[in-house]
């Protein structure tokens, strides 16, 4: 079980943070923030199910976190394991999470992939997200895997879609010419772009594109791979 606890500032003033796995204690709060992050006119029906969440801590347990303060959860954050294979990245969300029922569970995979990560609004502010995926790597660490990977949307790229390819719009994200509220996010998170998977969402935002961020466990030996100007390249 994984259990961390720690401070925050919010403003000058500390607040106490848990991370921890979630229990189906939890469900009702979890279903609760999903709605938080997901309001209308995002499909309720979409948020998670108590049938999702269950699988979730008795397929694998190890990916299932939360994040509490003063006993309240104000996120969580999800992963499975696969088998992932760097020569073959298009994948859609619903295929490799298995519609977030993660019964794709690999437990003898390579990778720790994220299925979802969610963070109340009011909180978003305390760097939340950044630490729960601090801890997922922890487990990356402790399990032995080679990376941690997961798709991230790329909500402004609809802006410039008549501008840009979606590479040439991560591109520009990593040379700090455009911000992305996703991607600039993973990017702060030690993620790293290795390629783009179309049709990963039904995201009008995203033009259904995602990019497949990883963060190698720099405890294993494997060759590694870096996002250059539109190009995969390994190291």
């Amino acid at each position: 079980m994984y259990r961390s606890e720690f401070y925050v500032y919010d403003q000058d003033q500390p607040v106490k943070v848990i991370i921890r796995n979630y229990t189906p204690d939890d469900f009702d709060q979890l279903i609760e923030i999903q709605s938080e992050c997901f309001p209308p006119p995002f499909p309720p029906e979409l948020w998670w199910n108590k049938e999702q969440l269950m699988n979730h801590v008795t397929i694998f347990q190890d990916g299932a976190l939360c994040c509490e303060i003063a006993g309240k959860l104000v996120g969580s954050l999800t992963g499975l394991c696969v088998d992932f294979d760097p020569n073959d990245q298009n994948h859609s969300w619903e295929e490799i999470t298995d519609h977030g029922y993660i019964r794709s569970h690999n437990p003898n995979g390579n990778t720790l992939y994220i299925v979802d990560i969610s963070v109340r609004p009011k909180y978003r502010k305390l760097g939340l997200g950044k630490l729960m995926m601090q801890a997922m790597y922890h487990i990356v660490i402790e399990r032995g895997y080679t990376r941690l990977l997961g798709g991230g949307r790329m909500p402004g790229y609809h802006k410039v879609a008549d501008k840009m390819t979606p590479d040439q719009y991560l591109a520009a994200v990593i040379n700090g010419e455009v911000r992305d509220p996703v991607i600039s996010f993973l990017l702060r998170c030690g993620r790293v772009p290795i390629g783009i998977a179309k049709n990963y969402l039904d995201d009008e935002e995203s033009c259904n594109y995602a990019a497949l961020m990883e963060w190698n466990n720099p405890f294993k030996s494997e060759k590694g791979s870096v996002y250059v100007n539109g190009i995969s390249k390994n190291y």
